[in-house]
């Protein structure tokens, strides 16, 4: 008899996520076990326990998952819960802190569903927060030309940098977009677009969106008023706007959830998977 399936769950935030909570419940998950206020000094201790409490091969129905709104602490807790790993004493764990990574595989996949996306260019606006460096890492992956936007020339240009040491074969440009006739440059040319910046803010006027004649796919992440792209609304899913197919917040939510769900029911399968951007976009795309 298989021993009963055991998401830990450890948030960095003081309390855990119910978000994140019921759609592990919703995953098929057994039994959760949450934890708040999680860092990088009492990850070890919550390890261990994870894994000395089972045998080698039963290790594949324990997993963790790291979350929380800060992805900075969720990355510096992925890394302290690969250093407890030993030998055959480990189990698989999913990073998504603050739905970053499996956010950016479901935008990435909705262009991907209009557009070859290798030898396309895309412009990620907003690109230096933790779901643009995701949606440009993966879009570099794909073979895209990426043009990563930020209001910061340098803090574009370290993400750029940063992304080139993680994809050899990356064609990144920094580009700065401290207005709206910055934003309107950098995606002229461009048949992609994804907005990726803080609740609230627009990034793209409608103006632009509608005098730029090469945008084929335009993806707000942003359901907060004022949307990130001005004329797309939240609830846009493929809907033709100006000639370009617009996706909203909420348009893209569905497709995000069906990942995070697959990501996690895919811990159990076995004990030493670690679920990064990479991995959930490939899950994301076995499902299409």
């Amino acid at each position: 008899m298989s021993k009963p399936k055991i998401l830990i769950q450890l948030d960095s935030d003081p309390h855990p996520s119910v978000f994140d909570a019921v759609v592990a419940t919703d995953a098929g998950v057994d039994r959760l076990l949450q934890y708040g206020g999680v860092n990088p000094s009492n990850v070890r201790d919550l390890v261990h326990g994870a894994i000395f409490t089972r045998g080698p091969q039963e290790l594949m129905n324990t997993a963790i998952f790291i979350g929380g709104s800060s992805v900075k602490a969720g990355e510096e807790l992925l890394k302290q819960v690969k250093a407890a790993f030993f030998g055959p004493m480990r189990v698989s764990v999913l990073l998504d802190s603050n739905g970053a990574n499996t956010t950016a595989a479901a935008a990435v996949l909705a262009a991907a569903k209009h557009l070859d996306l290798k030898g396309s260019t895309a412009t990620v606006l907003g690109g230096t927060g933790p779901v643009g460096e995701r949606a440009a890492r993966l879009l570099a992956h794909q073979g895209a030309t990426v043009r990563l936007g930020s209001r910061s020339l340098d803090r574009a240009q370290e993400v750029a940098r940063r992304i080139s040491a993680q994809v050899a074969t990356a064609k990144l440009q920094a580009v700065q977009c401290s207005s709206a006739t910055d934003a309107a440059a950098a995606i002229d040319g461009a048949p992609i677009v994804i907005a990726a910046g803080a609740a609230g803010i627009e990034l793209l006027s409608a103006e632009a969106r509608c005098s730029t004649k090469s945008l084929r796919v335009a993806i707000d992440l942003n359901a907060v008023p004022p949307v990130g792209i001005a004329g797309v609304e939240a609830m846009d899913k493929a809907k033709e706007r100006d000639g370009a197919i617009c996706y909203g917040a909420i348009g893209v939510g569905g497709t995000k959830m069906k990942i995070h769900r697959a990501a996690l029911q895919q811990l159990f399968t076995a004990n030493n998977l670690v679920l990064d951007a990479e991995e959930v976009f490939e899950i994301g795309r076995q499902l299409q």
